[in-house]
């Protein structure tokens, strides 16, 4: 069964992810460093990541009020 985590905490370690992103070679490789320093999964903090920066307009995708 998958883990649920808190909305705030979910937030925060995509905060996270976005503010050091210039620090790594990609969201993915920085969800897998971030990640497990915050005791989440790093292909969950990519997903949280991907979808945060749609709902940015800053990728293309489907917006979190549309899925």
């Amino acid at each position: 069964m998958p883990k649920r985590y808190p909305p705030e905490q979910r937030e925060r370690a995509v905060r996270m992810v976005l503010d050091h992103l210039d620090e790594y070679r990609s969201v993915c490789s920085a969800c897998q460093v971030i990640g497990p320093k915050l005791g989440i999964g790093a292909e969950s903090l990519r997903n949280w990541t991907k979808q945060a920066q749609i709902d940015a307009n800053q990728v293309p995708g489907a917006t979190t009020s549309h899925s």
